[in-house]
């Protein structure tokens, strides 16, 4: 068999930082790591090719050399998806189809020739297998309840992939997440209970990346690393402690969490010690009731403000979501948002409006209410409400607008970025592997955002009282001009005026 995998094109987005890769000559964030475990699955002897449309072009010639396509996608890619999919069906390609997209809307894709939804690990074999009996079906699902033994999962295949043209590689721990916030759909697509993969199983990964070549960054793609916390302590960090010892430190990492990681000190000691850079938690919101609403209760009742700067304290940047269109949210909960994050010094701040993801607790609600207007997109940040709020329309975008215009504004993103350098306390001793890369990227800096951007004096301000106040942050600061230049590209450059006054925000205590 020859197998091509593809891995459709996303839109631009927050998350994608197209902008900021293109100081460091990197095309896309990370890899396609459900593709490369998949691949792994496949049989040795088929003949396997992956095209990222992230990173390079898929071509009419990689789709005629192929005996199937297989595609995997998240909703945000339905459009790529769609494209790929007609292209196959003009070229008599047989399509197998699987991911989070498909699996939760599978019904919208009858032209996809095969459906293999869920976890791979449970349903790729079944396929397999009656592809070589010669009767393979059309839809392959799990049973309600039945999740992937995460011991069965193989090595992804690094091999496919050209490692040189992302800015970091994936890795996976664990599946499922404890928590069931009404708006997500994790739970759904993982279950509620972690399953992980036992500290030999990391460790293989860990070597496998080790002997393909990479060196930086891995991006542990957990939805909730910390769910399994005495694991994390007693076995998984000291082997993976050992283990980069051992080898000089060559990665470090990044992951999502929950709030509840600033109550364990010896858990934030034992991830800063390993590597661990920053870690994405989802805040949503400062608002209780709104917290109440949404079933987030692992937030409730506690200082949100003191949890991240404890975990910045610790040695963490915290990369932040926050959420804008609940039923519960005041008309105060756009200055509340501003004053929180500007306050708490969270330089990457997701700011979206609600989504309603397919077969949520939120969209049986939405449903039953009458609510919905249309299937979400998987982009919260283009301004577009499949649902009706409570609030009206135009006042929760127009609020929407005004938080990112502000944060995203050089004057309030630089003073965020120097309110978190001074809470981040990074351990002393930590290596730090240069690459060519980041040379080059720290000269395009200098020019494009030092020379050339007219909001260039709040750069050279950041830079200055880095070197001046707190030196060893420097690289890091460098790294925030970055982010702030995609942030702002994303969120500010070619849109519409925003339709409020651009009044100094209130920054007094949340």
């Amino acid at each position: 068999m020859k197998i091509l995998l593809v891995y459709p094109q996303f839109p631009a987005t927050f998350w994608s930082f197209k902008h900021a890769l293109r100081f460091i000559n990197k095309k896309a964030a990370h890899p396609p790591l459900g593709l490369l475990t998949v691949a792994g699955l496949l049989p040795r002897d088929w003949e396997l090719k992956l095209v990222d449309e992230n990173v390079t072009v898929l071509t009419e010639a990689d789709l005629a050399w192929a005996d199937y396509v297989f595609i995997s996608a998240m909703a945000v890619q339905q459009e790529s998806v769609r494209r790929i999919i007609a292209w196959c069906q003009r070229l008599a390609k047989k399509t197998v189809a699987g991911g989070p997209l498909f699996t939760m809307s599978w019904e919208e894709y009858p032209e996809v020739d095969h459906l293999v939804l869920g976890e791979a690990e449970v349903t790729l074999p079944r396929f397999l297998a009656d592809l070589a009996a010669g009767r393979p079906q059309h839809l392959y699902k799990a049973e309600p309840g039945e999740w992937a033994d995460l011991m069965t999962t193989p090595l992804p295949r690094w091999d496919l992939l050209d490692m040189g043209k992302y800015n970091a590689m994936s890795l996976q721990y664990s599946r499922g997440c404890p928590f069931s916030c009404d708006f997500c759909d994790i739970s759904l697509l993982y279950g509620e209970r972690q399953r992980t993969k036992e500290k030999e199983q990391i460790l293989a990964e860990l070597e496998n990346l080790y002997q393909q070549g990479w060196r930086g960054g891995v991006f542990m793609v957990d939805d909730n690393f910390i769910g399994n916390k005495k694991a994390l302590k007693e076995a998984i960090l000291p082997a993976m402690a050992q283990w980069l010892k051992e080898r000089g430190y060559p990665f470090t990492f990044n992951t999502q969490a929950s709030i509840n990681l600033a109550d364990d000190d010896e858990l934030l000691q034992a991830m800063v010690k390993v590597g661990f850079e920053s870690v994405f938690i989802g805040i949503e919101t400062p608002h209780e009731g709104s917290l109440t609403e949404c079933n987030k209760h692992q937030n409730k009742n506690r200082d949100l403000l003191a949890a991240v700067k404890k975990i910045q304290s610790a040695g963490l940047q915290v990369q932040g979501g926050f959420i804008l269109g609940f039923d519960e949210d005041p008309p105060s909960i756009f200055e509340r948002q501003i004053r929180f994050i500007q306050q708490s010094g969270i330089v990457t701040a997701m700011v979206g409006l609600l989504n309603v993801l397919k077969g949520t607790k939120l969209y049986q609600r939405m449903e039953a209410e009458g609510r919905l207007l249309g299937e979400s997109v998987g982009n919260n940040t283009d301004l577009q409400l499949n649902f009706q709020p409570k609030m009206p329309r135009e006042k929760l975008l127009a609020g929407y607008k005004r938080v990112t215009t502000i944060l995203y504004s050089p004057k309030y993103f630089y003073q965020r970025v120097i309110a978190f350098l001074k809470a981040y306390n990074p351990p002393r001793g930590r290596k730090v592997h240069l690459r060519l890369y980041h040379l080059s990227a720290f000269v395009k800096a200098l020019f494009w955002l030092g020379i050339w951007d007219r909001e260039r004096r709040y750069f050279w301000r950041l830079l200055g009282w880095s070197l001046l106040k707190k030196p060893r942050v420097f690289p890091l600061a460098v790294t925030c001009t970055i982010y702030g230049y995609h942030f702002r590209q994303y969120f500010l450059e070619g849109s519409e005026p925003v339709p409020v006054t651009l009044a100094e925000p209130d920054t007094s205590p949340v």
